[in-house]
């Protein structure tokens, strides 16, 4: 896994004390428990946390290195990871649940709590569902995304009014319990090592499902990565599916 902690950067647009102040406090008050907790994690006690860059606000600068916490979506992210890019090397931490407990208050704070596993269990490799929102971004040598496993805790409280689907249950928060396993991606190549061998050229989603050891949707979005990244390419159809084959100037996983 390569580190970025050995690069430097471009020193931030300065801001009027005013606007510092106002940026860090609507940062800090929109978090929740799990941000905290990992942006606590990637300070490392020697960090900064909360440092206005231009028109934005980083979680935490490390050792020159934006470490940016996303616990949700990276729909949203596209322009403030460009900009960000820009001025420094960039690593966007997101958070997948291998483990969680859920904890269920019936009647408020007060109430009856109960406690029960998920069936749900998270993989590393959920990680590119992500990805199809900024995959030209993992070409830029200064962003990477770092997946993060984690066991954590979510909060429920009972809500009559909470939206079909949930059985009356909204979510309160998410805690972190502990942090399981890392992964690194900083390019098309660690994208590729999440495979357990490369399917046979021409390849179709499902061969390359197959490989990733997952459903063929996720296999679908790490094929339009791989594809917006220009590491593979459209050469024909197998029926309604259609064939991948590498470019012939990229034979190799780089």
């Amino acid at each position: 896994m390569r580190s970025l902690d050995r690069f430097g950067g471009a020193a931030p647009t300065p801001m009027t004390e005013e606007q510092t102040t106002a940026r860090s406090d609507i940062g800090v008050l929109n978090e929740g428990a799990l941000h905290r907790a990992l942006k606590a994690h990637y300070l490392q006690g020697h960090g900064e946390a909360e440092v206005p860059l231009g028109n934005h606000v980083a979680d935490v600068i490390r050792d020159g290195v934006i470490y940016e916490i996303q616990t949700s979506s990276f729909s949203g992210l596209r322009s403030k990871m460009q900009a960000l890019v820009e001025q420094r090397p960039v690593v966007l931490v997101h958070p997948i649940a291998g483990n969680k407990t859920l904890l269920q208050l019936r009647e408020g704070l007060e109430g009856e709590v109960t406690r029960r596993r998920s069936p749900k269990h998270g993989r590393l490799t959920d990680i590119l569902g992500q990805l199809v929102y900024l995959p030209e971004l993992l070409s830029h040598h200064n962003f990477s995304v770092e997946a993060v496993l984690i066991d954590e805790e979510e909060l429920r409280e009972f809500d009559p009014k909470a939206r079909r689907g949930r059985g009356g249950w909204r979510r309160r928060g998410r805690h972190l319990v502990s942090i399981r396993d890392t992964l690194r991606i900083t390019g098309a190549a660690d994208i590729w090592r999440l495979l357990s061998k490369e399917p046979e050229q021409p390849f179709t989603t499902a061969d390359l499902a197959k490989c990733l050891g997952r459903s063929r949707g996720l296999a679908q979005q790490m094929a339009y990565c791989l594809r917006q990244m220009e590491h593979i390419e459209v050469c024909g159809k197998q029926g309604n599916a259609l064939l991948y084959q590498r470019p012939v100037d990229r034979p190799e996983s780089t």
